[in-house]
């Protein structure tokens, strides 16, 4: 409920700012060809400022997103920062009213992971972290599309990555009663319904199979373009006031020459959806969506993705509409649009499921939503192959976290040496005799001892094989491998089963960073146990 409620909100005060009758006819002057509108600079201008505010108010200096949601689900170490999510909430807010080209389905969908996350602070929920995030989550997706089904299907899909049937029940109901909440509250009107009929998947199959392919190649260019401004940014390394101030330029340029290209984009959605306007139009429209949302993401604006993907999508599809129409080809183009939307925005954000079921959802068209899935199938194959599995996943993987070997290997990942670390081993000064050392091996019913320096530092390691042959009376420090294998204590576990793979022996010590201390040891069956909780861990989860 609370989640729709922001949503809708969220929505409203959107569309209401980009309505506001400001200034009348006195808001445009004329320069020639190209026309400035005084509110789209103000409101801008404003908008930047309100950014940098809440940067300094919230001492953030990174806005929380979809990919920080995936990583919280995926672990139990780092729950989701409140502040943070409500300070990038409100960020995205100011964007999108500030006519910036973001999009607003990212951020709620954070903010409903945020929620989540807090329900189960305060209220003490005896469910798993992954479940009550999934529950914001479809409710974020259920109420910014009208559709419950897809919101489920989208928390599953992008967001925990399992299903889980523990964890349908509570996530389907967040989906279901936040639709209804919406509609009780606000009752918005969904500018992408369809009521067309769509044509028949043989007389469209091979036209929506390459347009699949093209489809795949654009969500490719432009998460490259999303990449490329936010790395420009970091190597730049100017102040956030200077480079929010060159996204409000570039802005203010655009609104010049195509100002359909700035804001959330949902009234021109519509209008290329139905491929209105022309070849040129819809072709600018698509490189300067692509361009300035990269833009504003990379230098200071904050949003989502998703909004922008739909409208580069069915940019592309309406061009391709046209381009097959030339060639006697008439009649796809809405078809091509709304697949194309929805195929640039599961490459986008990785929920090819989701995405198909938004269609269903918004058109009720078993026809449009066929020809929806075959494009999404092939731009999926294009994408996946050349990009990966989605742009939230190449953020987090610019970050070390690697989400794409499942929550098993991640786990292992996480959970690190020195937790398993223990002392049952025999040490000894190097200056000991071997009868000394034999006598301790048998006493503790070892095979291998470590010859420690006064300060706990590892000299050396003693196999009783060489003890064994060697002259009782004979000191160890002769005897001693002094470059045993080891590992240190911040080496994740998953480092340390593939190194101990070729490992023959008792244990392997452990050495602590940075001070270079042996703090124990752990055997190839510490390893195995590690490896075996997890595994039970990951099959609880996923049950």
């Amino acid at each position: 409920m609370i989640v729709s409620v922001i949503v809708g909100g969220f929505v409203y005060l959107v569309q209401y700012a980009q309505n506001m009758d400001f200034l009348a006819d006195a808001r445009f002057i004329n320069f020639g060809i190209f026309i400035l509108d005084l509110k789209i600079c103000l409101f801008v201008t404003l908008a930047a400022f309100s950014i940098l505010l809440l940067r300094k108010l919230f001492n953030i200096t990174k806005w929380n997103g979809p990919a920080d949601s995936i990583y919280a689900a995926h672990q139990n170490l780092d729950e989701l920062d409140i502040k943070t999510g409500i300070a990038s909430t409100i960020a995205a807010l100011v964007s999108a009213m500030g006519y910036a080209s973001v999009g607003q389905y990212g951020p709620l969908v954070h903010f409903g992971a945020t929620a989540g996350t807090a329900a189960k602070k305060l209220l003490n929920l005896r469910v798993g972290t992954d479940v009550v995030i999934g529950c914001g989550v479809a409710a974020a997706i259920s109420s910014g599309f009208a559709a419950p089904i897809a919101g489920v299907i989208f928390a599953h899909e992008a967001i925990l990555r399992h299903y889980s049937p523990s964890a349908m029940a509570p996530i389907a109901t967040s989906a279901i009663v936040a639709a209804a909440m919406e509609r009780y509250f606000f009752n918005i009107p969904h500018p992408l319904e369809i009521v067309e009929t769509g044509p028949t998947l043989v007389s469209a199959f091979i036209p929506v199979a390459i347009a699949g392919v093209v489809f795949g190649l654009v969500a490719i260019v432009f998460m490259h373009s999303l990449r490329y401004f936010a790395q420009l940014n970091g190597r730049l390394n100017r102040p956030a006031y200077q480079t929010i101030f060159v996204a409000v330029l570039a802005v203010i340029a655009v609104s010049l020459v195509i100002p359909e290209a700035l804001g959330l984009g949902t009234d021109v959605l519509a209008r290329v959806l139905s491929t209105q306007g022309s070849l040129i139009f819809i072709l600018s429209l698509l490189l300067a969506k692509i361009i300035i949302t990269s833009l504003c993401l990379g230098f200071g604006f904050f949003g989502g993705v998703f909004s922008p993907s739909l409208l580069i999508g069915a940019a592309t599809g309406a061009v391709l509409a046209k381009c097959f129409a030339f060639l006697g080809l008439p009649g796809l183009g809405m078809a091509l649009a709304l697949a194309g939307m929805a195929s640039v925005a599961a490459c986008v954000v990785g929920a090819p499921l989701a995405t198909i079921f938004i269609v269903l959802e918004l058109t009720l068209s078993y026809e449009f939503t066929l020809i929806t899935l075959l494009a999404v199938i092939v731009s999926q194959v294009i994408s996946s192959n050349l990009f990966g599995n989605s742009f939230f996943d190449r953020q987090l993987l610019d970050r070390g976290i690697d989400l794409r070997f499942g929550r098993g290997k991640f786990s292992l990942s996480q959970a690190y040496v020195g937790e398993r670390a223990h002392d049952d081993f025999v040490s000894a000064p190097s200056n000991c005799t071997v009868a000394t050392v034999l006598n301790q091996l048998s006493q503790a019913q070892h095979t291998e001892a470590y010859c420690l320096s006064p300060e706990g530092h590892l000299e050396g390691k003693l196999s009783i094989i060489r003890l064994m042959e060697a002259d009782k009376d004979q000191a160890v420090r002769d005897l001693m491998d002094r470059r045993p294998l080891s590992l240190t204590s911040d080496q994740d576990m998953l480092e340390a089963i593939e190194v101990a793979s070729d490992f023959v022996g008792e244990t392997i010590p452990v050495i602590e960073q940075p001070s270079g201390k042996m703090i124990g040891v752990v055997s190839e069956a510490d390893l195995f146990s590690a490896y075996l909780d997890i595994q039970e861990h990951v099959q609880d989860v996923e049950k």
